[in-house]
């Protein structure tokens, strides 16, 4: 089963499955979208410095988009949570992984675009 899935980015093991629209890795809990997954695999998504949320849309500073799972902040106990809209994002150059800057009523945080949907 395991030949055609990715392994978990979090745990490594590979005892994935697809549900839905995401990977779940019932080892350690982490689900992830497929869409990345396929994007990361093809040669049109990458390496063209185009910013794309997890449906393969393009992105640009001052779009809204919605958040397509619960997020968890880490060093704290706030949660982003799944279907939250947040408008006005910017996108900085070398952000390093983390390629959406954006504000929040709990603050600003730096997101991946791969939990992202354009709203």
């Amino acid at each position: 089963m395991s030949d055609t899935l990715p392994a978990c980015p979090q745990c490594g093991l590979e005892n994935t499955y697809p549900d839905g629209d995401n990977y779940v890795c019932p080892d350690c809990g982490f689900e992830w979208p497929m869409a990345a997954a396929s994007a990361d695999e093809d040669d049109t998504g990458t390496g063209d410095g185009i910013v794309r949320d997890a449906n393969g849309n393009p992105l640009a500073d001052g779009d809204a988009v919605i958040l397509i799972k619960d997020l968890k902040v880490k060093g704290s106990s706030i949660v982003l949570k799944k279907g939250t809209k947040v408008k006005s994002i910017r996108l900085p150059d070398g952000a390093g992984d983390h390629e959406v800057d954006c504000k929040t009523d709990q603050g600003a945080f730096m997101l991946k675009a791969c939990f992202l949907k354009k709203a």
